[in-house]
């Protein structure tokens, strides 16, 4: 055991997250029959086997599983071990991997990004955009440093901070934009385009319309908000989309955009992190540069709403 290596603990976490050696090679950098050699002198060394191999994939032994909880707790530590050097100041640098949630990554990050690399120059960024499911997973494996996603998450491992409150928008055809704006009981009965399942957006879409998940079966589905405006300009039907994706994803799209009646449905994103990081006070960091990249004032957090194109006038704008 005096021989066991990080790179191996590394190579079988990622073995065991893929469940197959070509895409755990290729996830780590290396080739395959080199993750291979390691993999199999780690068990040489354990004296068991780690992983039962097939044809096409690979599990877990018993003492594999045991052995992957035990891996992944040295790795989160060693990652927080090596942020120790960061936290002599509020100056964040080296390497930083940030997750967000796709609803928020195309619109927010182009501005997030300018703002750390001015303030500052010596951070390395690296960026995930997946489902906040895999956010959080990673997050606690350690293969994340943070991550921007819709909070409440109400894990207690996590630190939630707050970054800004924003609606939900109408989005519909523009034969529709002299139409009275429908109730979300009226929503139900229309053909409401979603995002896939794991979206946390439209789980949020179909509770503030009062649709079951398991009623949502026969709606119609897209990954990308970008496809849900486009169908809807092609008058397949109506969807709902954040307020910070209006400029970007109407720009090119024949809709019509309203708010919706009181209680208009929102939502509030934040910065969550594991408590054990050392960078909690770079994070917060952070999170002033994010507030300053989407342009609102300062007053209270959570209750904080966002200043992007759509006022508080605003009834059903055109888009052409």
């Amino acid at each position: 055991m005096n021989n066991l290596t990080l790179r191996q603990l590394r190579y079988f976490e990622a073995l065991a997250r893929h469940g197959h050696f070509g895409r755990a090679a290729e996830a780590c950098g290396v080739s395959q029959p080199a993750l291979s050699i390691q993999i199999r002198e780690l068990e040489d060394m354990l004296g068991s086997p780690l992983l039962e191999r097939t044809a096409r994939q690979v599990r877990l032994t018993g003492i594999g599983e045991v052995f992957l909880m035990r891996t992944r707790d040295i790795l989160r530590s060693v990652e927080e071990l090596a942020a120790l050097t960061r936290t002599a100041g509020e100056q964040l640098t080296g390497r930083l991997r940030l997750g967000v949630i796709p609803t928020v990554a195309p619109y927010l990050l182009p501005r997030v990004i300018h703002g750390l690399s001015d303030r500052f120059p010596g951070l390395d960024l690296r960026l995930r955009e997946v489902v906040t499911r895999k956010l959080l997973s990673d997050l606690a494996e350690g293969r994340l440093d943070a991550a921007i996603v819709a909070l409440p998450i109400s894990e207690p491992s996590l630190v939630e901070h707050p970054l800004f409150t924003e609606e939900f928008v109408l989005v519909r055809p523009l034969a529709d934009a002299a139409r009275p704006v429908p109730k979300p009981e009226t929503l139900r009965e229309m053909r409401l385009l979603l995002l896939e399942e794991g979206h946390c957006f439209r789980d949020q879409a179909l509770s503030f319309c009062r649709i079951p998940a398991t009623g949502a079966r026969e709606l119609m589905e897209a990954s990308a908000l970008s496809t849900l405006v486009q169908m809807v300009a092609a008058g397949i039907g109506v969807t709902l989309i954040p307020q910070m994706a209006i400029e970007t994803e109407t720009r090119s799209a024949a809709v019509s955009v309203a708010r919706l009646g009181a209680p208009r449905p929102e939502r509030t994103i934040g910065l969550v992190w594991r408590k054990t990081s050392p960078l909690g006070r770079q994070f917060e960091t952070l999170t002033d540069i994010v507030r300053e990249a989407v342009s609102f004032p300062r007053q209270g957090s959570a209750n904080v709403r966002l200043s992007l194109p759509l006022d508080s006038q605003l009834q059903d704008t055109q888009f052409s």
